[in-house]
């Protein structure tokens, strides 16, 4: 089985939306439309949204930003809001400080390059830590939660989302099928317990990914990913590809959304402090 190279993917990608903020917007949106763990992650965000607005403003650490899709969303939420995103890609920063260029100047957010094994600002407390697919690149992951953990007020909330262990089954015999990650993921129990360690009380944890999930990804990620890895014409044909599997997919993601699945390939974990 072929390896898939997220990070070549992804900055091809960002090469391409550099300094463009409709190119930008246009990207975010596909994110969230395709990808199934930022369905999940929206929608516990959107379930304590009404909790966290008690709080003015409204404190929120973004550990690992990345592309900073979740960075707009949270803006969108919260009108009264103070955003610190961090991430080890100055890159990914410095794109990320041009398209929010309106809020950076109305202070409602930030971005800074930071290690999250070496984490500061110890003196300023948030109410909720958002930690999306980024645990599973670092083998100190219990470090980075109780980095996260200590930066929470009490009452805060952590919400992670990772692959979990079942995604050992799209690995092949001698590598990962991702070859970034420092693992394949995490079960109910490990996650939990690290949580735990970390000082924090585990609220909900969850597998996402199910079948109906699991199937959307094959068809809406896996096989374009593997396609645009071996060659960049391939992405020629994907506009005709996804006119026969759209459709149907995000059918399966909205299944997988409302079932409390037993198993699947990726996990969430919302915890308080």
């Amino acid at each position: 089985m072929s390896k898939i190279a997220y990070d070549p993917v992804k900055d091809r990608f960002a090469r391409f939306i550099k300094h463009s903020r409709p190119f930008r917007s246009i990207f975010y949106s596909l994110l969230d439309l395709f990808f199934l763990r930022s369905w999940h992650v929206r929608g516990v965000v959107r379930g304590l949204a009404s909790e966290l607005k008690k709080n003015n403003p409204v404190n929120i650490l973004d550990a690992g930003n990345g592309f900073g899709q979740y960075d707009r969303f949270l803006l969108k939420t919260f009108p009264n809001v103070n955003i610190l995103a961090v991430d080890v890609k100055a890159d990914y920063l410095d794109d990320c400080r041009h398209y929010f260029a309106d809020d950076l100047e109305k202070n409602r957010i930030r971005f800074e390059v930071q290690d999250l094994l070496e984490m500061n600002h110890a003196d300023e407390q948030f109410d909720f830590c958002l930690c999306v697919d980024v645990l599973e690149h670092i083998e100190e992951d219990v470090k980075v939660i109780t980095n996260c953990s200590k930066r929470l007020k009490k009452g805060g909330y952590f919400l992670m989302h990772s692959p979990s262990h079942y995604a050992e089954d799209d690995a092949g015999e001698d590598d990962t099928f991702v070859g970034e990650h420092a693992r394949a993921g995490y079960s109910k129990q490990d996650i939990s317990d690290k949580l735990t360690l970390a000082g924090l009380t585990p609220v909900k944890v969850h597998y996402s990914y199910g079948t109906a999930g699991h199937t959307a990804w094959v068809m809406l990620i896996k096989y374009p990913m593997m396609w645009l890895t071996m060659s960049k014409l391939m992405i020629v044909f994907l506009p005709f590809y996804y006119t026969l599997t759209l459709i149907p997919g995000l059918i399966l993601m909205n299944i997988d959304m409302f079932t409390k699945n037993e198993k699947g390939t990726g996990i969430y974990a919302l915890a308080r402090k």
